[in-house]
């Protein structure tokens, strides 16, 4: 293997790592969105069952003043009856009582229906509240931990950054390009060994990456010429190992 190649495959060694430490870093950021967003969805499932509970109420409560007012209506004709003159004014009196009193007895079931609901409804926000508290709790131990994981995970990220950076130089310039725009597109693999088949001529080539077939043309040209062939299919960098293909040859 050539110069070139071998620094390409020491530069990919490198981008490896960074392409590893970047995900690990990108891992430990989203954690912390990942819980603020667990607490901003319980938030609004707070606030709308609080909502809820507070229209219940308030529902309740107006059916309950209903019930008092109806009650107070059948007071005063209760008082009246005394004062009806005739059988026929007494009955009329009494027909329109009996009517109050069913109709307010349906009210207060619907009064103590709402109410009951609404106790549901304040303690099942109370347990969200809860849920939101624990959540915050553990949202500020995520920030702490990731925080010095962040930190430490910088650091390497630092130092594969020089690491790369010295290696990028023993790459030609329009080599360099291709690599750093194949790593772009395969988050750090750039480059693909050639697998090969069989134990005796004709070997079947295959590219690493892909795993879909080689013409051997990149194999002899590999194996004379110090260039970057790339996969006709995923167009990663491909390269020979060097003691297989000695050994197969």
């Amino acid at each position: 293997m050539g110069h070139m190649l071998a620094a390409l495959l020491t530069l990919q060694k490198i981008e490896s790592k960074l392409a590893q430490v970047r995900g690990r870093l990108r891992t430990r950021e989203r954690a912390v969105k990942v819980q603020q967003s667990k607490i901003d969805q319980l938030g609004r499932q707070w606030q709308e069952l609080h909502d809820r509970h507070l229209a219940r109420r308030s529902h309740a409560d107006e059916l309950t003043l209903t019930v008092q007012e109806r009650d107070e209506q059948v007071a005063k004709l209760r008082a009246t009856l005394n004062t009806a003159r005739t059988n026929k004014e007494y009955a009329a009196i009494l027909t329109q009582i009996n009517t109050t009193k069913a109709d307010n007895s349906k009210v207060e079931e619907d009064a103590l229906t709402a109410m009951q609901q609404a106790e549901e409804m304040k303690a099942g926000a109370e347990a969200l509240k809860q849920q939101i508290d624990s959540e915050t709790q553990v949202l500020s131990e995520v920030k702490r931990t990731s925080q010095a994981e962040i930190a430490r995970l910088q650091e390497m990220l630092d130092k594969l950054q020089a690491e790369r950076d010295s290696a990028a130089r023993e790459v030609p310039g329009e080599s360099l390009a291709a690599f750093n725009r194949i790593a772009g597109n395969y988050d750090g693999e750039a480059m693909a060994i050639i697998e090969v088949q069989g134990k005796k001529p004709p070997f079947e080539y295959t590219c690493g990456g892909c795993f879909m077939g080689l013409n051997a043309e990149h194999v002899n040209a590999l194996r004379k010429y110090d260039q970057v062939r790339t996969c006709d299919n995923c167009g990663r960098i491909l390269y020979l190992d060097m003691e297989t293909d000695t050994a197969k040859t």
